[in-house]
């Protein structure tokens, strides 16, 4: 396998990092980021970056990390038990956002780059993705989001989109509920076989496009007015995200089990949240639509 350039990649997402958090403080236009640089007993750290109590984002977080590893955790030789005990090195940026008014939508991105050196020698490989977690939803959002996540893999195969939203859906499943947790996006993981300048090349064109699809919502719904009951069901509903990444998250897994810093890895959590026993929506209800409308897969560019 060819030596990746991770230099490169590391530079990339540094100022990926960088472009987010000033898109989403200027989006914001009140609060900004509070910069919190960690350094791990392991090996490597990186910089946590939060935005609290913001005119649009109740919470954002912006995570980077560069660490490494005397050997992998299960999380992460699950689908590759060649691995196991393999010397690792791990670095990525990953968001979550957890906007205030209930008409947005929570959304989460992750790109990163893993290599680890097994007995066969070294090998490499990215993954990321991009989903969207509404709570009132609008079509044309969910356009808007997948026509802007299939422009960013058009240039890497006809069919990569394809397989890419449909891996997304698998993943981001509620096993426990029978519900994806959202309208899906992009997913994919274990991604090495294009060489690496190719899928380098894939890895920055999902970051690069994260800005472009979600934004455009954020401006069209921020100003949408609401009251109590659609703000009680937005802290209902992030009760599922808590669930997923509590329950099946691998990349919640994989921090925990590395030894990552605590406060890093839960910063996708959102600063408020309920639950209520055996709750359900009014039948014909605007919650009651996100349920039959929504929270399973489709088609959302061919229907």
């Amino acid at each position: 396998m060819e030596r990746p350039d991770t230099d490169a990649v590391l530079a990339y997402l540094r100022d990926l990092q960088d472009r987010i958090c000033k898109g989403l403080e200027a989006e914001d236009g009140k609060a900004r980021f509070r910069h919190d640089r960690w350094e791990r007993a392991e090996g490597g750290g990186g910089e946590t970056r939060v935005l609290r109590d913001g005119a649009v984002f109740e919470q954002a977080g912006v995570n980077f990390s560069h660490v490494s590893g005397a050997s992998l955790p299960p999380s992460a030789t699950a689908q590759r038990p060649e691995l196991a005990n393999a010397p690792w090195l791990a670095m990525g940026v990953s968001l979550v956002i957890h906007p205030l008014n209930p008409y947005v939508p929570t959304t989460h991105a992750n790109v990163r780059f893993f290599s680890a050196r097994a007995a066969g020698g070294p090998v490499w490989w990215f993954g990321g993705g991009f989903d969207l977690t509404p709570y009132y939803p609008f079509e044309e959002d969910v356009l808007h989001w997948h026509r802007t996540a299939r422009d960013a893999c058009a240039p890497f195969g006809d069919d990569t989109y394809a397989r890419h939203k449909d891996w997304c859906d698998r993943y981001f499943f509620l096993k426990h509920r029978n519900e994806t947790r959202g309208v899906g996006g992009l997913f994919f993981d274990d991604l090495h076989e294009w060489g690496f300048e190719r899928c380098f090349a894939y890895l920055r064109s999902v970051g690069d496009h994260f800005l472009p699809a979600y934004l455009p919502i954020v401006a069209r719904r921020k100003d949408t007015p609401y009251g109590d009951r659609e703000r009680q069901f937005q802290l209902y509903r992030r009760g599922r995200y808590v669930e997923f990444n509590l329950v099946y998250d691998r990349g919640t897994s994989f921090g925990l089990q590395s030894g990552g810093r605590t406060e890093s890895i839960l910063m996708s959590l959102p600063p408020l949240v309920r639950w209520e026993y055996n709750w359900q929506p009014e039948p014909g209800s605007p919650e009651a639509r996100l349920y039959t409308d929504f929270l399973r897969p489709r088609d959302w560019l061919n229907q």
